[in-house]
């Protein structure tokens, strides 16, 4: 029997119910729908599918499989599309300046399309670094019962009898300009990385957001391990959307999910597996959305107490896939709540808590994917915070895999990334050195651009161990090495790494959590009076408009006032 609905406090009313509404169900009835589906919950299915990169190919056939589990619930799903900018394309070129804007503009196009049509409920659909906070940026912000779900990882390629990811590729690049790599082995490598339909395969960013997905409680329960081309995605789309029906009926909504302590939990996650940097990003831009204050500091004050427990690339030896055959994430967050590490009593989209979820969940023996927190590979997570007088806001860098976690060098500024990169390619850096790369931050560059093609380089010359980075930009999750990002302020707000000079002594020291240049107050002073601000060659359109309205990057780097500033909710339009 059909399930009566009463809409009397769904946003869907507004173009569905009374007389008034006969020229919105003519629309309706025009795409083939019939009076009882009209006068159902109307569930938006939202995907970033499209041809740009293989993280998004494969979203549209799990979309069909959500609709069928929204109708199965009694819902009437209405499927629709956002952009995605692709990092890997992205990287290395003024693309990857609209990487950091696509994830507000996903979140904005997402809401403007739910807003719109009066939707009542929301499954999102991601599958690169940027579209999975900006689709559960969206969630928070909308606040309709919501359901998140992954798009899956790429499988891993092989190459000379071993596993390979894209980040290899962009090694390989260095090798090849130091003379390491035919070009016969570049070719050979390039077209046999990415095998398959998926997100990037290591724990970069898309990767680490999807573990946050599950441990944050906004997908369901192993939903986010399988890679993209397993038809067992299928049967995990279909679970959502019967989800959303579920929470659609009990009423629990995603700010009911993510709270302090999910944040908390999903900071210690990205920890425990050597997780993106961007992460110090993504999660005060999504708490955020919520009206919850949980900055960079509060993320990596979690991350130096998390002890690091899954050998993931790039610090580590394993893949996704890896993770997916010992368990999936699950395991992972099985290991933590045993060792006392995650708020178990947190609700999730599955109607129970974390620690209901993972009540049956064995975890595995006779593997080294995952470790019990009692045999943890370090006892500092894999991504810690700095501060000092070059980084008053903060900084972050990504430790998993680091041999020495103290750097002292001399300063080499760049002012942009392309002639860093250039200077990498042309060997004019030596050992000892700290490459300075600024005017990059979300001000400045605008848009704060991953910085991939320049590390990848350097570790492909065999150096990655000999020098540090730092930048008011970011790092890739593919990043390795001493390479230190969110520096703020930003050199476009008169920071200290606006000051720098060649040969500035710089101390990086991880265990203590400092950046330090060796300047005095008065030197600091007498250079900042005679520093001018940059203009950027940004000056109308997207790109210019996220420069006037975004914050700091310990903030989020968001550009709206967030939930703390409503005096509405949509979900209760």
């Amino acid at each position: 029997m059909t399930k009566v609905w009463d809409k009397s406090r769904l946003p869907s009313r507004h173009v569905t119910e009374g007389a008034d509404r006969a020229p919105h169900r003519s629309y309706y009835y025009a795409m083939g729908l019939t009076e009882a589906e009209i006068h159902q919950p109307l569930v938006g299915v939202a995907t970033c599918w499209n041809e740009a990169a293989p993280c998004n190919i494969s979203l549209s056939r799990q979309a069909q499989s959500v609709k069928i589990g929204v109708k199965a619930g009694g819902g009437t799903p209405r499927e629709f599309t956002t952009i995605t900018v692709t990092d890997g394309i992205a990287m290395g070129h003024q693309g990857m300046k609209s990487s950091l804007v696509s994830r507000d503009a996903i979140a904005d196009t997402v809401e403007l399309t739910m807003r719109g049509h009066s939707y009542d409920a929301l499954v999102g659909l991601a599958g690169c670094d940027k579209s999975l906070p900006g689709m559960m940026m969206a969630m928070l912000r909308l606040n309709v019962p919501s359901v998140f779900m992954y798009g899956g990882s790429i499988l891993p390629g092989k190459f000379k009898g071993r596993d390979v990811t894209v980040v290899d590729v962009f090694e390989a690049v260095g090798q090849h300009a130091a003379g390491n790599m035919s070009d016969e082995d570049l070719f050979e490598l390039e077209c046999a990385a990415c095998p398959s339909a998926g997100a990037c395969g290591g724990q970069f960013t898309a990767n680490t957001m999807a573990t946050v997905s599950e441990a944050i409680g906004l997908a369901l329960p192993g939903s986010a391990g399988s890679p993209a081309p397993y038809e067992e995605r299928d049967r995990f789309a279909v679970e959502s959307g019967r989800a959303v029906m579920a929470l659609l009926e009990s009423g629990l909504r995603p700010r009911d999910i993510v709270t302090l302590k999910a944040l908390e939990n999903a900071a210690v996650v990205v920890a425990a597996t050597g997780g993106s940097t961007n992460a110090g990003l993504h999660l005060p831009a999504m708490a955020h959305e919520a009206g919850i204050r949980f900055t960079m500091d509060d993320v990596v004050q979690i991350m130096r107490r998390t002890p690091y427990i899954a050998d993931l690339k790039p610090g580590g030896k394993y893949v996704a896939l890896d993770v997916h055959r010992v368990g999936g994430i699950p395991v992972i967050l099985k290991s933590l709540l045993d060792g006392g590490l995650l708020h178990g009593d947190c609700i999730t989209v599955s109607g129970k808590t974390i620690a209901e979820n993972l009540k049956d969940v064995v975890f595995p023996k006779d593997q080294d994917v995952v470790y019990p927190v009692a045999q943890a590979i370090s006892t500092t997570g894999g991504v810690v915070g700095l501060k000092g007088n070059l980084a008053p806001d903060g900084a972050i860098v990504k430790i998993a895999g680091l041999k020495e976690h103290r750097f002292v060098g001399s300063a080499l500024c760049f002012d942009c990334e392309e002639d860093a990169f250039a200077a990498v390619q042309a060997r004019a850096y030596k050992e000892g050195d700290v490459i300075v790369i600024r005017y990059e931050g979300p001000k400045g560059g605008p848009g704060m651009r991953e910085m991939l093609s320049t590390t990848g380089a350097i570790y492909g010359q065999g150096l990655g161990e000999k020098v540090a980075l730092i930048t008011d930009g970011r790092f890739s999750g593919g990043t390795r090495g001493f390479c230190v990002g969110h520096v703020g302020p930003e050199a476009a707000e008169g920071g200290p790494i606006a000051l720098l000079r060649n040969g500035d002594r710089i101390t990086l020291d991880a265990d203590a959590g400092t950046i330090e240049v060796a300047l005095s107050d008065a030197e600091f002073a007498e250079r900042r009076a005679a520093w001018t601000p940059r203009k950027t060659d940004y000056n109308s359109g997207a790109i210019w408009k996220f420069a006037q309205l975004v914050g700091p990057a310990h903030l989020g780097a968001v550009t709206h006032p967030g939930g703390a500033a409503e005096t509405h909710v949509y979900a209760d339009i």
